[in-house]
C-alpha cells in the first residue's frame, strides 16, 4: 500500500529510537514506538531490557492524556499475550489510542498478527508493513533465532583496495581509520558474540571487547575457534575473561564477557582443558567437522543458538571468513575499504577458503549500502532473504 508522508516519517523516527535498544534487549528485539496527535510526537518510547516496559508502554506513559485519539508508531506488531511484561494491546486500548501503524507483524508464526487482531476488533484503525523492511532488518538476529534457532551471521573485514587485511610480513594495524574502527566497536556492542580463528589471535593476539566511552560499551562473548586448544594461555582474550558463561547468559546487559574457547572432541587434553578453565575462559568441545577435521560450524551455530546467542560479529581471520561463506552461513556482510593498495601474493587475504568455481556460485549481496567514514568506504549488503524469516504475510 502507498504510506503518507507522515506515516514514514513518524516510523523513521520510531526506528532510530529502536535502534538505541540494541545491544541490551536479548532475547527480546529492539523496538520503537511514537505516539502522534495533530501531526506532533507527544510521546516517544524504546524498549531498553528484557523483563522492563515494552516501547508502546514508555511512549503512552510520556504521552499521558494527550495519547486520547492519537496514532501510535510501533516497529513491531504490539504483543497480546502476558509474559514478563503485561500486554502491549491491553494498555493501548486503556490510553485511548484510535488508530496504530505497525512496522511489520511478529516473526513467531504463533503470534503473527494476533495483536493486529485483537486491536481490529476493538474497534482500532490498524495497518502494517509501513517500513515493513527496515522494521524487519532491526530484528532480524531475533527472527532468524525465532525461527530456526540459529545466530544472525555477520561477516567483517576491514581491508585494503586491493582486499588484504595484512601484509605479507602479517604487519595490520591499522589499515582502515577511527571511523571505521568506531563502528566496528559498535557493531560488537550490538552482538551477542564476536568470532575469531586461533591465527587471529596468534597474529593480532587482539582483547576483542567493546572499545566505546565508558558506561555505553557492552562485550560480546568472545568465541575462539581452537580445534586442539593450543592458544596461548597468557593471550589477551584469555586475560580478559572477566564472568563466568552461566552469569553472562543470565544478564544481556552485562558490560563484561567471558571468552569460550571452541575445540574439537579427542584433539584437546585434559590438561590444557583445565588450564584454561582455570584461567577463567569456557570450553565447548565439538564433533569434527566430516571432510575438514575441524570444528563443525553448523554444530557450533546449534549450541550458539541453544544458548540463547542470537547474533555473532566474523572477524576472521581469512580461513574462518572463508570457511563461513563456503558454507553460507553468512547472513549479512560489512566491507570496510581504507584507500591504500597493499599487493603480493603472500599478503592475507580478507577471505579465504575455496570460493566460487565459477561466478554463477559467487555470493551477491542485496540491499547494499554504501557509507564513508572520512576517506574509508564500508559496503554493507544482505546475503539472507530477510522476508523468509517471515513464513506468510498476511496483513
Amino acid at each position: 500500500m502507498m504510506w503518507a508522508g507522515d506515516d514514514i516519517k513518524f516510523m523513521r523516527r520510531a526506528l532510530a529510537l529502536a535502534r538505541k535498544g540494541l545491544g541490551a534487549t536479548r532475547p527480546n528485539p529492539a523496538v520503537g514506538a511514537v505516539v502522534v496527535r495533530d501531526g506532533r510526537i507527544v510521546g516517544e518510547g524504546w524498549h531498553m531490557k528484557a523483563g522492563t516496559p515494552h516501547a508502546e508502554v514508555h511512549a503512552l506513559n510520556a504521552a499521558g492524556i494527550r495519547a486520547q485519539n492519537a496514532t501510535i508508531y510501533v516497529t513491531l506488531e504490539p504483543c497480546n499475550h502476558t509474559g514478563r511484561t503485561p500486554p502491549c494491546t491491553r494498555a493501548i486500548l486503556k490510553a485511548g489510542i484510535s488508530r496504530v501503524v505497525v512496522g511489520t507483524v511478529d516473526p513467531n508464526p504463533r503470534v503473527d498478527g494476533g495483536g493486529i487482531g485483537f486491536l481490529r476488533s476493538r474497534g482500532l484503525s490498524v495497518k502494517s508493513g509501513c517500513l515493513e523492511y527496515e522494521c524487519r532488518k532491526i530484528i532480524a538476529p531475533f527472527a532468524k533465532h525465532l525461527t530456526t534457532g540459529l545466530p544472525w551471521i555477520i561477516s567483517k573485514v576491514a581491508m585494503s583496495l586491493d582486499g588484504r587485511t595484512a601484509t605479507r610480513t602479517g604487519h595490520s594495524q591499522w589499515i582502515t581509520n577511527r571511523r571505521s574502527r568506531a563502528y566496528g566497536h559498535r557493531m560488537r556492542h550490538i552482538c551477542d558474540a564476536i568470532l575469531v580463528g586461533k591465527g587471529t589471535v596468534l597474529a593480532d593476539d587482539p582483547s576483542l571487547t567493546c572499545r566505546l566511552p565508558r558506561g555505553t560499551a557492552r562485550d560480546p562473548l568472545r568465541v575462539i575457534l581452537d580445534s586442539s586448544l593450543s592458544s596461548p594461555l597468557d593471550s589477551k582474550v584469555v586475560k580478559e575473561s572477566s564472568v563466568s558463561m552461566e552469569e553472562w547468559l543470565r544478564s544481556a546487559d552485562n558490560p563484561h564477557a567471558p571468552t569460550l574457547l571452541v575445540g574439537v572432541r579427542g584433539k584437546a587434553s585434559a590438561d590444557r582443558i583445565r588450564r584454561f578453565e582455570a584461567a577463567g575462559a569456557s570450553i565447548l568441545l565439538l564433533p569434527a567437522d566430516g571432510s575438514s577435521g575441524g570444528i563443525d560450524l553448523r554444530a557450533l551455530l546449534s549450541s550458539l543458538g541453544d544458548m540463547g546467542i542470537q547474533s555473532i560479529l566474523v572477524e576472521g581471520g581469512a580461513t574462518v571468513h572463508g570457511s563461513f561463506w563456503d558454507q553460507r552461513l553468512v547472513d549479512e556482510a560489512l566491507f570496510f575499504y581504507a584507500p591504500m593498495v597493499i599487493g603480493g601474493l603472500d599478503a592475507r587475504p580478507g577471505i579465504g577458503g575455496m570460493g566460487a568455481g565459477t561466478l554463477d556460485h559467487a555470493c551477491r549481496l542485496h540491499h547494499v549500502k554504501r557509507q564513508a567514514l572520512g576517506d574509508n568506504l564500508l559496503i554493507q549488503g544482505m546475503i539472507s532473504d530477510l522476508n523468509a524469516l517471515w513464513k506468510k504475510q498476511r496483513h
